[in-house]
């Protein structure tokens, strides 16, 4: 398998090996996900003066997408070179409504619904795909809650690169469908996402997956880093200031990682001012291993059998809830989890007061969001953000029983005026 490397008429690739995040040990820029020292995930590690040299400038003139962010990423600096659908650059709302339901001073919500198929996945996708093509790798895969099997199937569909995706039995039917409907292969495992993955592992040691890029196994580490663009395009959208405080929903408990390093980036390479932030993370109580974790002191993340509605943050064993555990901490942030009754009502609140319509994800967010607020561990005071990770339109069964129509009327003047619509 290649090396991933930028053509020499092109920017230079930043990115200078891959780094076990336990030990330190250093790998090259393959397809590897675990460090053979010490059996702990690997990362991208970056040459810092290439990062240096990146200026706001630089990332201004660059595409309305992730790829702005090329001189910051591990691939992706040759367009030519991309597997993308161009996600990225999403609304960061002003959430005055919801602000002022909730007693916050200024609330914005990234909501990362607006990507092509309606998930922050595009972002994670598009970078690591990239990269697997740079690696030589012909089809492409996953395993996944949802969002993801969306993302990877309408990737290789516009690519023209054949996909397998490996979904939960029980998946809720639209992620189904809007994966089945790119015509690549849907595989029902009939488990969990946790038996997903662990099967999906075990077929990248085959010879047939051999030349299979599994986005979230063996190119995670490519895959992992897409997620820092929603920390970049938040700073970028306030004028290249750092948020106080952030509110980021937890399934493996990466994207909460790498938001955090994402924001460490911009400081060390001076693209924004040294600012404190704190970072929170939000989980359903059928699936809060990691929360669960923070909240009795303890660097151990006992394994849970996830249940409840929040399917898209049901991973039940998370790969990067010690990261997490670390980011939290260390920032002097904190984590919770809620009710799928609450979840449901965070989906409402966030729809009334901003008009967006979250999935579960997000509903769990919101609630958290609330949550944290009543119970005095965010400062009302501190500019917040809460991040939506995908379309509520994804997860409709949450709310379809609690809203419909509030009349049904025959079609007469009178009729109206006697439901009380004339006032």
């Amino acid at each position: 398998m290649s090396v991933i490397a930028a053509s020499s008429d092109i920017a230079a690739n930043p990115a200078r090996a891959l780094v076990c995040r336990n030990c330190g040990a250093e790998y090259p820029l393959i397809a590897q996900n675990a460090c053979y020292e010490c059996f702990a995930p690997v990362e991208v590690g970056y040459d810092q003066a290439a990062l240096r040299a990146v200026t706001r400038a630089d990332i201004e003139a660059g595409p309305h997408n992730i790829w702005r962010y090329a001189p910051l990423l591990p691939t992706g600096q040759d367009p030519a070179s991309r597997v993308t659908v161009n996600p990225g650059m999403t609304p960061l709302i002003k959430a005055d409504a919801l602000a002022a339901e909730l007693g916050l001073k200024t609330l914005w919500v990234k909501d990362d619904s607006a990507n092509p198929t309606h998930s922050f996945k595009d972002r994670v996708v598009s970078v690591a795909l990239t990269a697997a093509k740079g690696l030589g790798f012909t089809r492409f895969a996953c395993a996944s809650t949802g969002n993801l099997a969306n993302s990877v199937a309408a990737h290789g569909a516009r690519a023209g690169v054949p996909s397998i995706v490996f979904i939960p039995y029980d998946l809720e039917q639209n992620k189904v469908v809007t994966s089945a409907v790119y015509q690549g292969q849907v595989v029902a495992i009939e488990g969990s996402y946790d038996d997903v993955n662990r099967l999906c592992q075990e077929l990248t040691e085959t010879d047939e997956f051999e030349q299979t890029a599994f986005v979230n196994v063996n190119v995670r580490p490519y895959y992992a880093e897409g997620s820092k663009t929603l920390g970049y395009e938040v700073a970028e959208q306030l004028g290249w200031r750092l948020p106080q405080q952030v509110v980021i929903p937890m399934a493996s408990g990466e994207l909460l990682t790498k938001i955090d390093k994402a924001f460490t980036e911009l400081v060390e390479i001076g693209l924004v001012d040294d600012t404190s932030w704190r970072v929170f993370g939000a989980q359903s109580a059928g699936c809060n291993p990691i929360a669960a974790a923070l909240h009795d002191g303890t660097d151990q993340i006992t394994p849970v059998k996830p249940t409840g509605i929040a399917k898209s943050l049901n991973i039940g064993d998370p790969a990067a809830g010690p990261y997490a555990l670390e980011a939290v901490r260390r920032t002097g942030g904190w984590m919770d989890y809620v009710t799928d009754d609450e979840i449901r009502d965070g989906i409402q609140l966030l729809a009334r007061t901003t008009g967006v319509f979250a999935e579960t994800a997000g509903g769990v967010t919101v609630a958290v969001l609330k949550k944290l607020v009543e119970a005095g561990k965010l400062d009302r005071d501190a500019e917040t953000v809460v991040y939506n990770t995908g379309e509520g339109l994804k997860t409709i069964d949450a709310v379809s029983t609690q809203v419909g129509p509030t009349h049904t009327v025959r079609p007469s003047l009178k009729a109206a005026r006697e439901a009380g619509l004339l006032g």
